[in-house]
């Protein structure tokens, strides 16, 4: 009986000493050398890409926003705010119905076929309101003219980035509605151009809210 309770003290305590152990290894040792690790070699990743504009954070690099005008009374769709440079749409992101008090940042694609009528509609509706909104005096922008990013999300719904050739399209509409030369904006534009990776993979493109932050202050300097 007594080498009974003896052994079995002997394993509990042999058990209570692993799962300290481990506790120690898997929940602190092991984070914190991992955390440092990140932030040792990965800062910027590892806090979430975020970009800051006059001392504060305004967002990701890795997540698009939208720039658009406070809602109207009655208004449900917000319109875009013409002055920015806009980025892909959003077509097909999931609702938030669960948590309605905060607003969530959803991420989904449309999953429809490109026969599928909705798709079509949609694509249709954004091809149209991209060349009525930059279409300005002497630069009219032609159907032909608008890219595929231009009426289409992206599979996340949250692409941060888009294409030279959309951002070409808006420089005549962001340069007239700001009040800039044209030619300041497109420098703008190419500035904030990324190539493809190593030269060959992907294609070139624009973070939207780098190029928006850049233009801001290409504003406040005139």
């Amino acid at each position: 009986m007594n080498n009974s309770v003896t052994n079995t003290a002997r394993l509990l305590w042999a058990g209570l000493r692993a799962l300290l152990v481990l506790t120690l290894v898997t929940g602190v040792v092991y984070p914190l050398a991992v955390t440092g690790v990140a932030q040792g070699l990965f800062n910027d990743r590892a806090n979430g890409s975020e970009v800051e504009a006059d001392g504060r954070v305004v967002g990701s690099s890795l997540i698009g926003q939208a720039y658009n005008l406070p809602l109207k009374k009655g208004q449900e769709t917000p319109e875009p705010d013409l002055k920015w440079f806009q980025g892909r749409p959003q077509n097909g992101l999931g609702t938030n119905s669960v948590n309605t008090r905060y607003s969530l940042i959803l991420s989904g694609a449309t999953n429809r076929s490109g026969d599928n009528q909705d798709l079509i509609d949609w694509v249709t509706a954004a091809k149209k309101a991209v060349v009525k909104d930059n279409s300005v005096p002497g630069y009219p922008v032609r159907a032909a003219d608008v890219p595929a990013d231009a009426v289409t999300s992206s599979g996340s719904g949250l692409d941060p980035a888009i294409s030279p050739e959309y951002a070409d399209i808006q420089v005549h509409r962001v340069a007239e509605r700001n009040g800039l030369p044209v030619a300041e904006v497109r420098k703008l534009v190419e500035q904030n151009t990324d190539g493809r990776t190593l030269g060959f993979i992907g294609d070139p493109t624009v973070n939207v809210l780098e190029l928006n932050i850049a233009l801001k202050g290409l504003v406040a300097d005139n």
